[in-house]
């Protein structure tokens, strides 16, 4: 009876693709990075189109993407996200680095274009000197002028949502919703929302009331049309502290009841979910954190498979 049971599900498409990976290294070319998803049983993956703690972009040459695309038809992976480099500050009052962050992130735009990326994830940044309205105002007129120079392009800037440390923005829900009301370009922009960062900014989602009180308020402000990457972290640092560090899934403040609804409710099914918990060189933490992620999902089948077996 449970066989049949689970060539029914098969049958009606009840077993379904879900979106979860890691943030992982493009060291030796972008299509190591596939290769690494494969080895650590990845379906979807967040990458660096640059290095993350330089303003020198290097530009992907069509060898660089023909060479990506390939590794993902022989590995089967084709679900990749770009992550910002560290350094661009669009919120910021400093007329040089406010240039010099918008053309980065304009050569980074370009690079998840030729990579076929569709989803580029950046902090807002800090509008230290100033004052909060002026910074949201400053990065929403910065993505228009990313926009204006790129032109046509079907990359959309995707705004995390932050601790909140000092003066950056992005730690509450009506930041980002101003960032994107202000922005000429609404229709392009999506937000990624990172456990570690909304918990610490304190927004509670340790049990699973409080965990759907903070997705209604999502909804309500900013809208989960516009959710279009999760990021997977527990945290270090209590509830409200506003500081991010980010820990090992279940072992942290937050513990596993948010991230088992994560990994099991249809409606975050394909939302590519990434881990950014601590790495070690020989990716042991990254597999153990995905094992749990999947432990989650195979529980869920099973209980499903029983009950229709009954």
């Amino acid at each position: 009876m449970l066989y049949f049971a689970t060539l029914l599900r098969y049958i009606v498409g009840m077993d379904k693709i879900n979106l979860y990976g890691s943030h992982l290294s493009i060291a030796g070319g972008f299509h190591k990075a596939v290769e690494r998803a494969h080895n650590l049983g990845c379906v979807a993956v967040q990458i660096f189109v640059k290095a993350p703690g330089s303003w020198r972009t290097k530009i992907v040459t069509a060898q660089d993407a023909e060479r990506f695309f390939a590794a993902q038809e022989r590995f089967g992976i084709r679900h990749f996200v770009a992550h910002s480099a560290y350094l661009p500050n669009l919120a910021t009052p400093a007329q040089s680095l406010h240039e010099r962050s918008v053309t980065d992130m304009t050569e980074e735009m370009r690079n998840c274009q030729a990579l076929h990326l569709p989803y580029l994830v950046f902090h807002p940044g800090s509008y230290k000197g100033t004052t909060e309205e002026d910074g949201l105002r400053r990065v929403a007129e910065s993505i228009d002028e990313i926009y204006e120079r790129l032109g046509d392009t079907s990359v959309s800037i995707t705004i995390e949502t932050t601790a909140g440390q000092g003066t950056n923005l992005g730690y509450r829900f009506e930041q980002i919703a101003q960032i994107i009301a202000l922005s000429q370009n609404k229709d392009r922009l999506s937000v990624c929302m990172d456990t570690c960062h909304i918990f610490a900014a304190g927004y509670d989602i340790r049990t699973e009331e409080a965990f759907w009180r903070t997705i209604e308020e999502f909804d309500k402000i900013i809208s989960l049309s516009r959710l279009k990457v999760i990021h997977l972290n527990d945290s270090k640092a209590p509830l409200g502290s506003r500081k991010d560090r980010h820990e090992h899934i279940g072992k942290g403040e937050i513990g596993e009841t948010p991230f088992r609804i994560l990994m099991t409710d249809e409606r975050f099914r394909l939302i590519p979910k990434i881990l950014e918990t601590p790495k070690d060189r020989e990716d042991k933490f990254d597999r153990e954190n995905l094992r749990l992620l999947r432990s989650f999902i195979e529980g869920q089948e099973k209980n499903q498979t029983l009950k229709e077996g009954r």
